[in-house]
């Protein structure tokens, strides 16, 4: 498939993801889309709207690799949110950890009777179920690449199969700081590891380890908080105080609500405590004077930012943005590209933002 001009794809990709409609997917379109690229590029901003923004403004010679990585990231995520017995969970991501081994790759397991609770899980399953397309893209991609997203796809499997088998014995809570660090760095700490090592064309350096963790765990709260209540009603809490309205039934109580609210401000000023590793972490990486790779990260923080002072408004605290739209960000982002120096400035802004609203909650 020769597919647009270079010059046109990004524009038409991120235009792509801002009139995706996750809440009402087309899944028939989306079913019938056999060609491999175009797949991808199809169902990446129902997988996450705010990634497929991010992983657009990449360069084109990474945006590929970081597409094919995320959905790979994401079927691993499916297998985690839909399917509901632990030993098949842990043994279809065992599988996972290393079907990208061999030439071709091993199929993936179906997910024989998954929790479908919303649109969104409808998509995730489609993705598992045409796993081959994002397999064939991936076989195109520089070696490289192709290693990068093959060491990627074993470590997140394996930290899944940790974090099943962890949720399963201890009745499906993570019991403190510690596992609840290691949950999130094993679900986002390494996709965060695995872009910049794509936008650097090496590892990261030892040195940024601890902020990229932080980073990837700030990025991943903001998923649980949106997502306790229905993580609650699929038996799973990351808190411990939330022990007590697992399972739809008791999620539905109406003490849960006021659970469920205390224990997203206690995961809210925890993710805003991690946000100052963002800007360490951007500001000391040696990227070009002109950078796609530095806007793409300053856009995820801006959405990530937009996520959190909404959830604060929903909390009753003060927001610190005006609503602003897929579109709207991006052309705040747009000066990173072109400046370091307006880079270091949005982030400095969200910074001084998120400590403000951080003070707030305490």
């Amino acid at each position: 498939m020769s597919g647009p001009p270079s010059v046109l794809r990004r524009p038409l990709r991120l235009a792509a993801g801002l009139l995706a409609d996750r809440r009402r997917p087309r899944l028939d379109r989306l079913r019938a889309q056999t060609e491999p690229r175009r797949f991808v590029w199809a169902i990446l901003p129902h997988a996450g709207r705010s990634f497929a923004a991010c992983i657009a403004m990449l360069p084109g010679s990474i945006a590929e690799a970081a597409a094919v990585g995320y959905l790979h990231c994401r079927m691993l995520d499916t297998y985690e949110d839909l399917e509901p017995d632990p030993a098949a969970r842990r043994a279809a991501l065992r599988i996972c950890a290393r079907r990208l081994e061999t030439t071709p790759p091993a199929p993936a397991p179906p997910i024989r009777r998954p929790v479908v609770q919303d649109a969104r899980d409808r998509v995730h399953l489609l993705l598992v179920e045409r796993h081959e397309l994002v397999d064939r893209v991936h076989a195109e991609l520089p070696a490289e690449q192709r290693t990068a997203v093959r060491e990627l796809v074993a470590a997140m499997a394996e930290a899944m199969a940790w974090s099943t088998a962890t949720l399963a014995e201890q009745g499906g809570v993570l019991t403190d700081g510690e596992q609840l660090s290691r949950y999130c760095d094993g679900v986002m700490g390494l996709p965060v590891r695995f872009a910049l090592r794509l936008a650097l064309g090496r590892p990261l350096p030892p040195e940024r380890e601890a902020d990229a963790r932080a980073v990837g765990e700030y990025v991943q709260l903001a998923n649980i908080v949106r997502d306790v209540e229905k993580d609650l009603r699929r038996g799973v809490a990351y808190l411990p105080e939330l022990r007590p309205f697992l399972g739809p039934e008791a999620a539905a109580r109406p003490e849960a609500a006021v659970a469920v609210a205390a224990a997203r401000r206690r995961l809210l000023r925890r993710a805003l405590g991690l946000a100052p590793a963002y800007r360490r972490l951007i500001a000391d990486l040696p990227f070009p004077r002109f950078s796609h790779a530095r806007a793409a990260a300053v856009l995820m923080q801006l959405f990530t930012d937009r996520f959190y002072s909404g959830a604060a408004a929903r909390l009753g605290l003060p927001g610190w943005r005006r609503p602003a739209g897929g579109l709207g960000l991006i052309l705040r982002a747009f000066p990173a590209w072109v400046s370091p120096a307006a880079a270091g400035r949005i982030l400095r802004r969200i910074e001084e933002d998120l400590a403000a609203a951080a003070a707030r909650l305490t």
